[in-house]
């Protein structure tokens, strides 16, 4: 990779429920697909800032960052996407932007093998973060 390449970066916050289901949130752009919270990374910022704003911009909602469990390289868009544990700051109630039309707990089970992936990474972590490539 040459120095002037360009590839994207993104943050996602792993938020559950008491009964350990993932917060999804379904687009209302591109393939208008379920997803983490979360998004791209502005010029100028860190990876604890992209976090924290896109949560606040998607959900109207604080979150404190626990850890970063992992990151993963998407081939389908050159990206890399950084992964942490989230959990709201007090008692949140979820106000979607105008870039979603709803939000769910989703058991793991029920989610794509990369969001299985990257979420049992996530809820397994012990110290040492993860990295894969799909």
């Amino acid at each position: 990779m040459a120095f002037e390449d360009k590839y994207r970066l993104s943050c996602h916050a792993v938020i559950t429920n008491d009964k350990n289901e993932v917060l999804l949130l379904k687009a209302n752009y591109g393939d208008k697909n379920w997803g983490l919270p979360g998004g791209a990374i502005d010029p100028n910022e860190t990876i604890h800032e992209a976090l924290l704003r896109e949560c606040l911009e998607e959900l109207n909602c604080e979150v404190y960052v626990k850890y970063l469990s992992g990151v993963y390289f998407h081939s389908a868009f050159n990206s890399q996407a950084f992964i942490f544990r989230c959990e709201f700051k007090q008692h949140s109630s979820i106000k979607l932007s105008h870039e979603h039309t709803d939000y769910k707990y989703v058991a793991i089970q029920n989610m794509s093998r990369v969001q299985q992936h990257r979420i049992n990474d996530c809820l397994s972590y012990c110290g040492n973060v993860f990295s894969a490539k799909f």
